[in-house]
């Protein structure tokens, strides 16, 4: 079985007919959802919409009911080590090894991506996101905030054309977040990566994304520009959007 056909390489990720459901209750139903090369997309929407689950199945973590996940032209489940070379992902729930320092660290996953110079790339992601001050600090000194941010250079050493993260600024102080924002923002625009974020903070999402995906009972509802979206609802902006949808879920 080849592993694609007819793949067009604008499309890094192609979700097609997402199905979830866990111990009968249905998490995600029926995704659909193609994002192109350079694209920054948000998925949106309250607790319980579904989109953690709809993450880890584009991950390959959690394996859909039906439906299918191409990454680069890779299918899967079959192909997943070959797709998962072109992503990153981080959330700030995601523990690092407590007994290294930061820039062992990331040496070590410098060294598994197979990065011919991990040193220098190691110094460069942590000055990209000014914390290169945190080289020879040990994992299980860091704060919650510099955990989030070694996490980030951590997934985005390899130059991974997909960065997927999943509530990437939640609980940080308004300094840390700022950084989280300026340093994507740099990503984008110097390495043109694929972002698909999920988040509750609208400024991560004006800032970084120029699409918005929302999620509600497990199905997409809107798709498309943060004015555009708002304006379908009859809402002036994407909080107003958010918080229609949770009321709408409590229902």
């Amino acid at each position: 079985m080849a592993q694609s056909l007819l793949v067009d390489v604008d499309e890094v990720l192609v979700a097609r007919g997402l199905q979830k459901a866990f111990r009968g209750v249905p998490a995600v139903d029926g995704v659909d959802l193609t994002i192109h090369s350079s694209e920054r997309v948000a998925l949106l929407g309250p607790n319980g919409a579904g989109k953690t689950t709809t993450l880890l199945m584009i991950l390959g973590v959690v394996t859909p009911d039906t439906g299918t996940v191409m990454i680069c032209g890779h299918l899967l489940p079959r192909w997943r080590s070959e797709a998962m070379r072109h992503v990153g992902f981080a959330a700030g729930y995601l523990p690092l090894p407590e007994r290294l320092r930061v820039g062992e660290v990331l040496g070590v996953f410098a060294e598994l991506y197979g990065i011919r110079r991990p040193n220098r790339t190691v110094d460069a992601g942590l000055a990209r996101f000014g914390i290169s001050h945190l080289t020879n600090r040990m994992a299980s000194e860091l704060s919650s905030g510099q955990r989030t941010l070694v996490g980030i250079v951590k997934a985005t050493l390899h130059r991974p054309r997909l960065l997927i993260l999943d509530e990437p600024t939640a609980s940080l102080d308004p300094d840390v977040a700022e950084r989280v924002r300026s340093g994507l923002e740099t990503i984008c625009s110097e390495d043109g990566t694929t972002v698909l974020v999920t988040s509750h903070n609208m400024t991560d999402v004006e800032r970084v994304c120029e699409r918005v995906v929302f999620l509600s009972r497990g199905r997409i509802v809107a798709d498309g520009k943060a004015a555009e979206v708002a304006t379908a609802f009859g809402q002036s902006s994407l909080a107003e959007v958010f918080m229609h949808l949770a009321s709408q879920e409590e229902l």
